[in-house]
């Protein structure tokens, strides 16, 4: 790599990247590059192995799969390089420069894949080598087995042209998927000028909306004809830091119903529309199933995750919506009910833009709990230190801010050390906190930077981690002040880059969430969740960024009641979107009759309590099943969910005061589900830990699901 190295910091090949270099020009000229040298190391591999299996030699894990993961690293290693800054300083030349050499890329990887050389040699290993072979490595060989199986290497001639050609299509679509749902958040907007448009909305989200409005608006600042005072305006707009306040505090309901049919039908019209993107994604998916020997996409998924089949994950879904479905019931209608007495219009009638709403109004009722006020209690520096403080008490470990030079894609990224209790350092973290709607994609989501490893002259590889939220940026006079939500999902991905960066398996293949089955992979991010209303975690994550007092009790306990509030109708969300992915990957069909949006709609009779309107294109911004990796595996939440509150039971059965035995606990949960990666079966693991397999009862019993009562 040492003449590539000169030419693009793209090419390093270790170590942290350069983000700040890596341009859309590098990116175009040195992508080629990389593919040109991967496909003659690997052409030189594939010689050696023949000339190997033709001479009946015995091969061993060495010859195999160290060159093989050498080629593999150096691919994802700049591609994902090049993924990760696709998905946080998004740019039209970054994006276009990415669109071009996706299809390279998959072409090579379909190379890999579809070696039967490759093929041949690694079923060699795995059927002569057995007694050499440990059991990380044994696991490492079965799953590339079947991940080559999986993506065509049996298929020859016309179909495996077809099932290459389709490959390349489907990526381009999922890019395009993205795309296009990224353009239509950004382009709808809506200038606001009259005080009474934008009455319950709190004053830091008006302060955010009015900056936006001077951004996109500078010319119309100086024309008071249609302001109410002033120059005052303020711009509303679809991304998330936006739209949920506004949905949740709007007084102007009217308002309410615009802004939510606009977010409701993103990328359902004119050049944007996914439609006929899904319609192509889903019968492209199915061709794949049956080139593949399966029935359809969901059994190809379902081969490498811990549910066996379809029936075994629509019996998990139904257990769940059978025990929520009741609840639900009893909760909307408390919250018509409510919304008619405060109103006084015995005509009105709950709509899907008055849930949010008619939500929090009940629960600063019931709670007194106004979730908004409680974010002067939440600034992002505090919440991090008692985060921290958490995982020292749990796992032992110590993170600190890095105080060297490092590179950065943008000035509000972090980068953090983490140590053990010996002192010594074992992981890295990048944390790029805040909303950027322009240039970063929505939500949040960890990923690899640098995967736990060793080079060539025997050096070790640290674990580093990527965390990107979307939280609420400080303003000129004060901090991140973050919402529970936000504290919660910020949990969550640390949960993710845990298990990367506490991993304790050497081979490289297996480390960290390496090789772990897509529905067990949540399992430490839901865990962590359960940790942000403990009694000494609150205490050191809830201090008032002015005054530094502790969150009072009365507060922490209004938040506690909180964690159940509708809880049936969140969980049959879920359910739904669980259902409507696993249908459409087992069930559609061009030939069927339905649309995928009629399916869906078909779906929620059973599954939403208030149908979906017209204007409901929800599939046409459901990212997870048409840009992301959740295709038939969305249950993949549920299916986890289990798994970790299980696994917190664990604590609470043995006392969350009593701190030795959380300690102890704690140890087990690190040298189990967050050490061991995918070097065991994720059920084996979970049995180490806790000693039986998983059950619902503990999601049950804390998603406080109600009985009605006859």
């Amino acid at each position: 790599m040492k003449n590539l190295e000169s030419i693009s910091p793209l090419l390093a090949g270790e170590g942290l990247p350069d983000f700040k270099e890596i341009t859309s020009q590098e990116v175009e000229q040195s992508i080629p590059l990389l593919l040109d040298q991967l496909n003659n190391e690997f052409s030189a591999l594939e010689a050696d192995l023949k000339n190997k299996l033709v001479n009946s030699e015995v091969l061993t894990w060495d010859e195999v799969m160290k060159p093989l993961y050498k080629i593999e690293e150096s691919l994802r290693w700049s591609w994902g390089t090049v993924s990760h800054l696709n998905g946080v300083s998004n740019s039209p030349e970054l994006r276009e420069a990415y669109v071009t050499q996706q299809s390279k890329i998959v072409r090579f990887s379909n190379r890999l894949g579809q070696s039967n050389i490759l093929f041949q040699s690694l079923a060699s290993i795995a059927e002569k080598s057995k007694t050499c072979l440990d059991k990380s490595q044994r696991r490492v060989l079965e799953s590339q087995l079947l991940s080559m199986k999986t993506r065509g290497v049996g298929l020859e001639g016309s179909n495996k042209i077809e099932f290459n050609n389709n490959t390349e299509r489907l990526a381009k679509l999922s890019t395009l998927f993205s795309n296009n749902l990224l353009d239509a958040t950004n382009d709808w907007n809506l200038l606001l000028t009259k005080k009474e448009q934008i009455e319950g909305i709190p004053k830091r989200n008006l302060a955010a909306m009015a900056h936006a409005a001077e951004e996109y608006f500078p010319s119309q600042l100086g024309d008071e004809s249609h302001s109410a005072s002033g120059d005052e305006k303020w711009l509303l707009k679809l991304d998330m830091p936006t739209y949920i306040p506004f949905m949740t505090y709007a007084k102007d309901r009217s308002l309410r119903e615009t802004l939510y049919k606009a977010f409701i039908s993103r990328a359902s019209s004119g050049k944007l529309n996914n439609e006929k993107v899904i319609d192509e994604i889903l019968i492209i998916r199915k061709r794949q199933a049956e080139l593949l020997g399966f029935n359809n996409w969901a059994e190809v998924s379902l081969a490498s995750k811990m549910a066996k089949d379809v029936s075994e994950v629509e019996k998990l879904l139904e257990e769940l919506r059978e025990a929520a479905i009741i609840s639900a019931a009893i909760e909307l209608e408390t919250l018509q009910n409510f919304a008619l007495k405060i109103t006084g219009n015995e005509n009105f009638k709950l709509a899907p833009w008055d849930i949010s709403y008619w939500s929090e109004k009940l629960r600063e009722n019931l709670f007194d709990l106004n979730q908004e006020t409680l974010r002067a209690w939440f600034p992002l520096s505090q919440v991090l230190d008692g985060l921290f403080k958490l995982c020292e008490r749990l796992f032992e470990i110590s993170i600190k801010p890095n105080i060297d030079k490092y590179p950065v894609w943008h000035e509000d990224v972090q980068l953090f050390n983490v140590f053990d209790s010996d002192g010594s350092q074992i992981a890295s973290f990048y944390l790029d906190p805040y909303s950027r709607p322009s240039s970063k994609k929505g939500g949040a989501w960890m990923d690899e930077c640098l995967t736990k490893g060793s080079k060539e002259n025997g050096e070790k590889i640290l674990p580093v981690a990527y965390l990107i939220c979307n939280q609420t940026p400080p303003t000129s006079d004060t901090p991140s002040l973050m919402s529970f939500e936000e504290v919660t999902t910020l949990f969550h991905e640390f949960g993710h880059g845990l298990q990367h960066m506490l991993t304790n398996v050497e081979l490289p293949q297996a480390a960290g969430i390496n090789n772990i089955e897509w529905d067990a992979v949540e399992l430490p991010s839901q865990f962590m969740e359960n940790w942000c209303l403990d009694r000494r975690t609150i205490h050191d994550i809830a201090k008032h960024w002015k005054t530094n007092e502790s969150l009072p009790e009365s507060e922490v306990s209004k938040l506690r009641q909180n964690q159940t509030f509708n809880s049936g109708l969140s969980t049959l969300r879920q359910i739904h979107f669980a259902l409507t992915d696993l249908k459409l990957h087992s069930q559609w069909d061009k030939d069927l009759g339905l649309s995928p949006d009629e399916l869906r709609r078909d779906i929620a009779k059973s599954t939403s309590l208030i149908p979906p309107i017209p204007e409901d294109k929800f599939l046409c911004s459901f990212s997870h099943i048409f840009a992301g990796g959740y295709s038939a595996g969305y249950y993949s939440y549920k299916w986890a969910e289990v798994l970790s509150a299980d696994a917190f039971s664990s604590f609470e059965e043995a006392g969350l005061e009593n701190e030795n035995q959380i300690k102890e606990i704690g140890k087990k949960f690190r040298e189990t589900i967050l050490s061991l990666g995918g070097s065991r079966h994720p059920d084996e693991i979970f049995k180490l830990f806790r000693g039986r397999p998983a059950n619902t009862d503990s999601l049950i019993r804390h998603s406080g699901f109600k009985t009605r009562s006859f």
